[in-house]
Formats: C-alpha cells, structure tokens, sequence
C-alpha cells in the first residue's frame, strides 16, 4: 500500500475547491444559522485528547444546543454512562467539532471551535427538565462554521431507506459479547426505559 505523506501529494489527486466551499463558511452565527440549529435535537461531539479522538452522540427532546449569542453554544451534558470521555479531553485539549442534524434535511451544519466545561449552577440550572439538570455545561466558542454538502447522506439514504436496525446487534449483544455472564436479553427488555439510559 502506497501511503500519501504530503500535502501536495495529496493536493495533486484533486481539483481546486468548489468556490462556494469556501464562501459559506462564517465565524459568527447568522440568522440562517441559528435558525438551523434551533431545529436540531442531535448532534455528534468530536474531541481530542492526549489518548487520541473521540465523538459522541448527543440529543435531546428540542434543541440540542443553546445558542447564547454569535460566538457561544451552551451543550448540556445530560446524564449518560459516566466514562467522561469528551469532559477529560475538553479539560486536555479545548479543542472541539460539533456536527448537527435534522431529520429529513440532507443537509448538515458543522461548527469548529474550543470548549471549556462548567458547573456554574447559574448556568446548570437553566436547563432544568423534569425537576433535574445537567451536572455540567460544555461551553463551545464558535471559530468557523458551515454547511456540508448533502451528497454524503442523499448517498447512504439516511432518512429514506427505511428502518435497517433488524439485522445488527443490540444493546445488551454488544455487553454479552465482551462478558459471557451478563444478562443481555434482560438488559435489552428493558432499554431504552431503564434508569441509567434516561437523561433524566
């Protein structure tokens, strides 16, 4: 296998950029921007940290994020599975992407930026549902920000083909496979439902 070691190597295989890749990108939430965030109830975490990368999941019921103003997203972190993953290397490394999207757009809206995680109850506090709130709140300063292009997910037919999940493995599989012992199929029986897979 030939590996490519250089920029201009690489530069080489490929045309110039679309012009219109480089005009859409802004620094600074616009209207239309904000407008498509709003709309967005899940969004992938992309960080880095001294062990390497890492992306998570996200989502919520409304908006995924709050917009605070032009440069500051407010992501809560709800309750989950405890690893910490994305909070140790945003304490490592500020470094940070967030990838939104809305059902049946093929569009999706990326932002680049740097975070820093806090537990200020002021802040914590405004996210409260059903009586509880996050324990912290990723602060994400917006550094560039675009839409990509929709030909990724009109390809894979995201939200056309229909339900695929028949035929890959669950929850509880996945658990089993690593710990011969635990009870996959009970674990199954009862996600999403049980305790610690609600954010409440």
């Amino acid at each position: 296998m030939q590996i490519i070691e250089s920029t201009e190597a690489l530069e080489a295989l490929y045309d110039a950029p679309v012009p219109a890749a480089l005009t859409k990108v802004v620094h600074r939430m616009t209207p239309l921007y904000r407008q498509w965030i709003a709309a967005s109830r899940f969004v992938v975490l992309s960080t880095v940290g001294p062990d390497g990368t890492d992306a998570t999941p996200r989502g919520d019921d409304g908006p995924v994020v709050r917009v605070v103003d032009a440069r500051t997203l407010w992501l809560p972190d709800w309750r989950g599975n405890n690893r910490l993953d994305s909070l140790r290397n945003i304490l490592r490394d500020g470094r940070v992407s967030l990838m939104f999207m809305v059902p049946g757009s093929q569009n999706v809206v990326r932002v680049n930026g740097r975070a820093v995680v806090t537990a200020d109850p002021d802040i914590t506090g405004t996210f409260e549902q059903r009586g509880k709130h996050p324990r912290t709140v990723i602060v994400v300063t917006l550094q560039e920000m675009y839409f990509q292009c929709a030909k990724a997910i009109m390809r894979s037919g995201l939200w056309t083909r229909g339900d695929d999940s028949g035929d890959v493995p669950t929850a509880g599989e996945f658990i089993r496979e690593q710990d011969t012992e635990f009870d996959g199929a009970a674990y199954d029986a009862t996600y999403p439902d049980h305790a610690e897979s609600r954010m409440w």
